[in-house]
Order: C-alpha cells, then structure tokens, then sequence
C-alpha cells in the first residue's frame, strides 16, 4: 500500500538517496543522472515531494525532496525506511559560522546540535549527539579532494528558526566551535542512529554549500547572501561530490 506522503511501492527507491529541500533542485539533481531526467524515473510528486530514481555511473541512485525543517524531512525519512531505503545524504545549503568560512564554500557535518523541535521529541528529552556515519562522511571528504575541493568537516547545529531574532545566536554558536546551522541533519543523524540500534545497516551523511554567512561587523544580516547563478553553480559542485560519493561505497 503506498504511504501518505510518499506515493511509492517498495522498489521505487534505489538503496542510496540523496535529500535536497527543494523540489526545483532535486529535478535539477536528476538531470545529472545517466541519461538526463528523461532517463530518470518520477517516483513520487505527491505535495510536490519530488522522488527520482536513475542511475549513477551505472549504479543505482534516487533523490528524494525532504522539505524545509526536521518536521518534514523526518517524514519523509521514515517513509523512505519504510521503503528499504538504507543510505541518506543531505545535500544543502547553510549558514557559515566558522570563523574561515565564506559563500561557496562546502562544509561536511560530522555532527549536529539538536536544537530542532522534531529531534528533541524523538529524544524525550534524553541527552543525546547525532553524529554522522563515519564510512560516508569520509567518502564525502574523499570525492571533495578528488575535485580539488578543501572541505571544512566538523560540528553543524540544525534549527527550527530561520530569521532568528537573537542577535547573539551566530556568534554564541561560533564560539562553540561550531561550523554552519542549517535544519535538518540532527533527524538525519538520529533517525539513522536509531536504525543501527535496531540493528539495520542504515548510514547517514550531510554535506552543504555555504549560502551565506550569519557573523557580521554590521547589522547586514544576510547581505553576503550567493547571486542566485553562483549559488546554483557551487551546488551543482556539491551534488557531483556526493553522488560521487555514495555511489563508491554502493
């Protein structure tokens, strides 16, 4: 029976998804497959969750739109397990924090700060550290090199709130150590987490293009924020990288 919001049938999925927010981006993404979007199948276009499956240099691969914030990409995740999906890879953009970052470039998450709504009510309140998978993360870090690509790894923190009021919350992030907030990697990681502790060979990773950067001497919240034309182009970086990746460990 299909699900309520992903109209697919076990099979419709490749074992390796990769997750960007946006319907319009994840068609762009399935252009990239062998054979174009003409060769790529329409698996879901229900809510305009836009679902592709194709293949990569010959193996398997689908894209899945998530949405914008845990509370739709935990949804969809699930249903994707449910599916018999076993690999997810994010691929976003994000706010850079770190002190060195700048528009363009990319950030891979090897952890994220759960301060999502969605995550904290998995966790009943549990303390707990979403991490990524350690095996993809590195192949992501490895497809990056291979593209004369530096990314920056480390700690993101993803949030409920996009034009947060607090004037603080950057720079207290920042001095955290943390790299980028973004709003949806914690339900990835924990969603993932939760499978291998059911035992199930589930892995998750999140890689994310800097669309702009939230520490400023002035009050331009935002201002350095990519031309449209850039931004699509570092993307498109980003997308090559991770189906580079995903598909080496498949």
């Amino acid at each position: 029976m299909p699900l309520i919001h992903l109209r697919a049938e076990s099979g419709d999925y490749a074992p390796l998804v990769l997750l960007p927010g946006d319907p319009g981006r994840a068609t762009m993404m399935a252009g990239l497959l062998d054979g174009g979007l003409d060769n790529a199948k329409l698996v879901n276009e229900h809510r305009s969750l836009l679902g592709y499956t194709g293949t990569y240099n010959g193996k398997p691969v689908s894209i899945q739109t998530s949405g914008i914030g845990t509370p739709s990409f935990s949804i969809v995740m699930e249903e994707l397990l449910m599916l018999g999906v076993t690999t997810f890879i994010r691929t976003g953009t994000c706010g850079g924090v770190g002190r060195h970052l700048k528009t363009g470039d990319i950030v891979v998450a090897t952890a994220s700060i759960p301060a999502d709504g969605a995550t904290r009510t998995y966790l009943r309140g549990d303390s707990f550290a979403p991490v990524a998978d350690f095996e993809l993360t590195r192949a992501l870090v490895d497809a990056c090199r291979a593209k004369g690509v530096e990314p920056n790894a480390g700690l993101v923190q993803s949030v409920d709130v996009f034009y947060n009021p607090d004037p603080e919350y950057a720079s207290t992030m920042r001095s955290r150590g943390v790299l980028a907030v973004e709003m949806e990697a914690s339900a990835l990681f924990y969603l993932a987490s939760r499978e291998r502790g059911k035992g199930n060979d589930v892995r998750g990773a999140c890689i994310l293009t800097v669309s702009d950067t939230l520490v400023k001497d002035s009050d331009s919240y935002g201002a350095d924020y990519m031309p449209l034309e850039e931004l699509e182009a570092a993307t498109k970086l980003m997308i090559e990288i991770a189906l580079e990746a995903g598909t080496s460990l498949s």
